[in-house]
């Protein structure tokens, strides 16, 4: 598979000569096209290059079919979906929308992109552009579509209230309606939609904000899920086998203020990985767990190390962070970094990749692996505007300086 390594040194000889300066990430704006982080030697290049709002998926999401990568545009012609070929860099529109959409969803093997307009369902070829209506909410059950399942026949979602609505609505900061809409206790539905025959299909409700719904990496059957609220408040993380309605707790809180979230399934569905924290904004660690067994492992972290979100690469053998700035739970000093992360026995050994002072933490980075495992894909507003980076793994420091 060719590399944005690859783009770079086929690139024009000006793109080539930015890519060798040494520069404070974020230090002027805007940024070359490509340029070596001056604190780490990483060497970042821009992705995105729309007018506009560029935006990347959550951490959580697959962004990729192929090696071309899903994105949001904000720009002239609204929020649309667009496509970067990750060898070239070249830029492709895939939907041509009127209306506001939302969703982040691919189907690498059919090679479509799912997303939601109102109370209808669409999905849209990435190569011949073609969009088709896949399914209408009816009038009495407006849901949300979140993931799409391993064999992408069934989109899965959850159902909410209208009195919920109308608390998000009234109170559109997240600190404002967090505490509310947990407190409220309105019932939630989780459901699936078949693609195959385009029908709903109720499959758990509970007086509880379920949220984060993730269909396993590998599992068609598995569907994770959490109890969305204060997370020194809740058992957050859960999993369905949607067609036994078997409900599993896959980890229980064991100390006062311990919070575990931002949970995701690894590569190959066996593990769900989780921000842990024993107690909260004290002792920091990634957490895993088995999905059938329910044995739990956990790699200790700093302070400063602590990430909003983390990933890993297909082998589990890295593992990425998006850092902090001091007002986040960890209240970090120093941890505004796009980090590598090492497994070493049960600690991480971190690497700092990209130095994100100029970043403001509003916008959280949400770090991916691109599909060559060689480099970590993040977004960012450094430069004044969102858009989207790849930070190479290998160090520069020997070759650029």
């Amino acid at each position: 598979m060719k590399t944005l390594l690859f783009a770079l040194l086929c690139a024009t000889p000006t793109v080539v000569t930015m890519a060798q300066q040494v520069m404070e990430t974020g230090g002027q704006q805007p940024m070359p096209a490509s340029w070596i982080d001056s604190k780490t030697h990483h060497k970042v290049v821009r992705l995105t290059n729309l007018p506009g709002s560029n935006a990347s998926f959550y951490f959580h999401n697959n962004p990729f079919i192929g090696n071309k990568m899903v994105f949001y545009n904000t720009g002239e012609a609204g929020k649309q979906i667009y496509t970067v070929d990750l060898s070239t860099l070249k830029t492709e529109q895939v939907t041509q929308q009127a209306s506001p959409m939302n969703g982040e969803i691919a189907a690498p093997k059919g090679r479509n992109v799912f997303y939601q307009i109102k109370d209808s369902v669409f999905s849209t070829n990435i190569d011949t552009k073609k969009t088709e209506l896949r399914f209408v909410f009816p009038a009495d059950f407006k849901g949300s579509i979140t993931t799409l399942n391993a064999d992408e026949t069934l989109l899965g979602g959850a159902w909410s209230t209208d009195a919920e609505k109308a608390i998000s609505k009234a109170n559109p900061e997240k600190h404002d309606y967090f505490g509310k809409i947990y407190d409220a206790h309105l019932p939630r539905t989780l459901f699936v939609i078949d693609l195959r025959t385009r029908s709903l299909r109720k499959i758990f409700s509970d007086s509880a904000w379920l949220n984060h719904v993730q269909f396993s990496s590998t599992d068609p059957s598995l569907l994770m899920f959490c109890h969305e609220g204060p997370w020194h408040k809740v058992d957050r993380i859960w999993t369905i086998d949607i067609n036994t309605k078997k409900v599993r707790l896959m980890h229980k809180r064991t100390v006062d203020m311990e919070i575990a979230g931002h949970e995701f399934f690894s590569p190959d569905g066996k593990t769900i990985w989780f921000d842990l924290q024993q107690p909260r904004s004290v002792t920091f660690y990634l957490g895993g767990v088995d999905v059938k067994t329910l044995k739990e492992r956990k790699y200790s972290l700093d302070r400063n190390e602590w990430s909003i979100h983390y990933t890993t690469d297909v082998k589990q053998q890295l593992f990425a962070g998006d850092g902090g700035n001091p007002g986040q739970v960890a209240k970090a000093p120093d941890g505004e970094w796009i980090y590598l992360f090492r497994p070493e026995g049960d600690k991480f050994v971190s690497e700092k990749l990209v130095g994100m002072q100029h970043h403001n933490y509003k916008l959280e980075p949400n770090v991916h692996f691109s599909p060559d495992g060689k480099w970590i894909i993040f977004r960012a507003n450094f430069e004044g505007v969102q858009e989207v980076y790849a930070v190479e793994i290998a160090n520069n420091a020997t070759a650029h300086n």
